[in-house]
């Protein structure tokens, strides 16, 4: 009974709600052109449990996805998988780009990573395509049915935690944070500062790296994290502003000058 009734909470928080995205739909043709294996792609989702992401993670970014380049099987409908992603719904499964048309995107981007380890990043999540989540824990989904509780803002983040369950994992950034911590790539670590004690050399200190839980882990963080480089898919070197055609408060066209 309780499986059944996550499977149907789980479908209803992943259809579309009420959210409106602020974000411009990105280009899908300039997107994957901007790809690498190993990129992070953030989503600004509409789904009911992604406006719950956004306010209490107070970002734009509501779900992550890792692109691992073309797979060499086919989807249902018959688009090349080339993005490894955790669904509320299916677990971790392979999709195309095409999931994301009409959505607003950005690029995070490992720096400085060898091609041996972004080949096992990547390497980590398609292993894992077909994985499924436990969704008895209903409790752990039904905080989702209330998107803006009325806690401070300093604990919304925390009320990710509550339950940390299967359903957890899928929604927040489990997955993509293990392949990377697979390989001690950082993303948010925790920073302890060590006084290195030396007379020669005063205020001199070390910083220790620690891995932060990965079960906590959010879209944001990436956008955040200072190893990832932020990458706009739509902004070419090219790009001419005086090129864009502009509307005046009525609707009509305004001339260039």
């Amino acid at each position: 009974m309780r499986a059944w009734l996550g499977r149907a909470l789980a479908a209803y928080l992943g259809t579309p709600g009420r959210t409106v995205a602020i974000g411009f739909p990105t280009d899908i043709g300039r997107l994957r052109s901007a790809l690498i294996p190993g990129d992070v792609i953030l989503v600004e989702g509409t789904s009911r449990v992604s406006t719950a992401i956004k306010y209490l993670t107070q970002s734009t970014w509501s779900h992550a996805a890792l692109f691992v380049g073309d797979l060499p099987w086919q989807t249902a409908d018959g688009e090349t998988p080339c993005v490894v992603e955790a669904d509320i719904s299916d677990g971790v499964r392979a999709v195309s780009l095409e999931l994301f048309r009409h959505h607003a995107c950005r690029v995070g981007r490992p720096m400085g990573m060898a091609p041996a380890d972004t080949e096992a990043v990547c390497r980590y999540a398609i292993q894992r395509v077909g994985e499924s989540y436990d969704l008895k824990n209903v409790v752990d989904l039904a905080r989702y049915l209330f998107p803006t509780p009325p806690v401070p803002l300093g604990w919304r983040r925390r009320m990710l935690s509550l339950g940390s369950g299967d359903p957890t994992r899928a929604i927040c950034s489990t997955l993509i944070a293990q392949a990377f911590q697979a390989v001690q790539y950082p993303i948010l670590p925790r920073i302890e500062t060590l006084d290195l004690k030396d007379p020669t050399c005063l205020h001199c200190v070390q910083e220790i790296l620690h891995v932060r839980d990965h079960s906590l882990f959010v879209p944001r963080d990436f956008d955040l994290s200072p190893y990832f480089q932020l990458v706009k898919p739509g902004l070419t070197e090219d790009f001419d502003h005086r090129a864009l055609l502009w509307a005046d408060r009525a609707g009509t066209i305004l001339t260039g000058s």
